[in-house]
């Protein structure tokens, strides 16, 4: 079921080109694979303190097929049910021929914004029924609301560790100039390199496109983005310390994470956060406090938009949490630790906006 690029990427070689030079400089179309490492650790990717925020695009790549039990359709629905359970197959929504999978999200930025930077992290598991070439680990193709693909290469070390049954990988790529050129809307990511069919680690993947921006009509904000690719079942976690932060008592803030291979109603997973002597898991209608890694994209209020928008999104997790209990007490530094005792979960990304003391 892998499809070559090559016709697409013969329609569209000046865009490919331009992107290539964009981000990954003296790059070309037969670049050799990024990096990888077994493990990256968590490193800040990016801080500012500005007035604005951060937003987040985000889907899954791969869903179930049709079954009789669990039917495929209401756990897409959001009923209980886990990647292992099923025959997996691609999401392909863009009628394109030359692409095997793509799913689209909505980047919703408030009137007057202007990005800062903007992040893409994509990655899945590549051995499932089929077995992925982890060559193509770091390569996909995003399109802007209204343009077409372009081909996008990861510009870092991409994490890629075999183990629990799964061949996991993790990549990304700065594309700030495409997201602020291309502004609010709807994009597609294409060719996330996941494997489809059925095992008991079962098929998951999929991305998120974390965007900063600023804004003079929001309040003043410490605006961080963290990431690595770290396993999370050993039991001890990631720990993220975010340190000069200076809010005042009752601030407002947000904080958003990416996971893989998070299985709904596999308890033992948990994002808590500590304000100094004070510790607090998170969660909400969407995300149990025990089992926040539950294949879900989510966010407080009305969330963006998605094609297609599943439930259950069967091994993904690409969540934003609000933090107001956590802000409670004035401080000037905030712990994050994201653990799963049972779930053999992988973390990717964690992004934070808290208002600033004036």
């Amino acid at each position: 079921m892998r499809h070559s690029l090559g016709p697409l990427l013969r329609h569209a070689t000046v865009g490919v080109l331009a992107l290539a030079a964009m981000w990954t400089p003296g790059s070309s179309l037969a670049a050799a694979p990024a990096p990888e490492a077994e493990s990256l650790a968590f490193a800040q990717r990016y801080r500012a303190h500005q007035h604005g925020g951060i937003v987040r695009a985000a889907n899954s790549s791969i869903t179930c097929r049709q079954s009789t039990a669990p039917s495929c359709p209401d756990v897409q629905g959001g009923r209980q049910g886990a990647n292992g359970d099923f025959d997996m197959f691609y999401i392909d929504v863009d009628r394109d021929p030359n692409t095997y999978n793509s799913s689209r999200a909505e980047v919703r930025l408030p009137s007057g914004s202007r990005v800062t930077y903007a992040r893409l992290y994509w990655g899945g598991n590549l051995r499932v029924g089929e077995q992925k070439p982890p060559e193509d680990n770091g390569r996909v193709l995003i399109a802007e609301p209204g343009g077409e693909y372009q081909e996008l290469l990861a510009d870092t070390v991409v994490g890629h560790r075999v183990a629990d049954g799964a061949d996991a990988f993790q990549a990304s790529a700065d594309v700030t100039r495409l997201v602020r050129e291309g502004g609010s809307g709807l994009y597609t990511v294409a060719q996330v390199n996941v494997a489809m069919g059925g095992s008991a680690a079962g098929a998951w993947g999929g991305w998120t496109l974390v965007v900063v921006y600023e804004n003079a009509a929001e309040p003043l904000r410490h605006l961080a983005v963290w990431d690595g690719f770290v396993p999370l079942k050993s039991g001890s976690g990631q720990e993220i310390q975010l340190r000069d932060l200076r809010f005042a008592a009752g601030a407002g803030g947000r904080s958003g994470l990416v996971a893989y291979n998070g299985d709904r109603g596999t308890t033992g997973d948990s994002l808590t956060v500590t304000n100094g002597s004070a510790s607090i898991a998170l969660g909400d209608a969407a995300n149990p406090q025990d089992d926040v890694l539950n294949s879900t994209i989510s966010e407080p209020g009305e969330g963006a938009a998605r094609v297609p928008a599943h439930a259950n999104t069967l091994g993904y997790d690409s969540d934003v949490f609000d933090l107001g209990r956590v802000l409670q007490n004035a401080g000037d530094q905030l712990t994050f630790r994201l653990q799963s005792q049972q779930d053999a979960a992988w973390a990717g990304a964690l992004f934070v906006a808290v208002d600033a003391q004036q």
